[in-house]
């Protein structure tokens, strides 16, 4: 079982991230989803980004930070979309981090991570927020601190396709993102 930190898109803590913890709440997973925008959703991705400048980052991952506060020093961060970005950002504070795992999107890893910290990166090919260039920057930079880096790309979906409320939504390819992560976990 491992405790989890699941960090929400930029539209906000929705029903995607509560169905996603239902799941590894289901594999036996203790499953954290922390509001980020204090009770606020965007309909769409530019009011999403609306409210991320009107909230601020840095309070944005404050709150993170906080939500995690008291949650063991080996949680799994988990980001769907903007989520990791705010993973990023914690990763540093958090070097005894379980596994990291990003949906939808990439951030950066801290030169800090340690070596063997297993990470699992599952994005839309091609997606605008995880470019292959940022794709293979990621991947070097991995290599470089022995982080144990997997990508899984879904070719042909669109940038949000676990959501079955967006367009974006492909079932096929939200099932084996889901399946691929619940064994992430297990394995952890």
């Amino acid at each position: 079982m491992a405790h989890l930190a699941l960090f929400h898109s930029v539209y906000g803590l929705r029903s995607v991230e509560r169905v996603a913890a239902d799941r590894f709440r289901a594999a036996g997973h203790e499953v954290v989803t922390p509001d980020l925008y204090a009770g606020e959703t965007a309909t769409t991705i530019d009011h999403g980004f609306v409210l991320v400048e009107r909230i601020g980052w840095e309070v944005i991952v404050e709150r993170a930070r906080e939500a995690v506060r008291t949650m063991p020093a080996d949680t799994v961060l988990a980001g769907v979309s903007m989520g990791t970005g705010v993973v990023g950002d914690l990763l540093a504070d958090r070097p005894d981090t379980a596994g990291v795992l990003f949906l939808h999107a990439i951030a950066e890893l801290p030169t800090t991570a340690r070596a063997g910290l297993p990470v699992q990166v599952h994005v839309a090919d091609p997606d605008v927020f995880a470019p292959p260039a940022a794709v293979a920057a990621l991947e070097k930079a991995a290599a470089g601190t022995g982080v144990d880096l997997r990508v899984f790309t879904y070719p042909g979906v669109g940038h949000f396709y676990t959501d079955a409320s967006l367009p974006d939504h492909d079932r096929a390819a939200a099932d084996l993102t889901w399946r691929r992560s619940l064994d992430f976990l297990r394995h952890l």
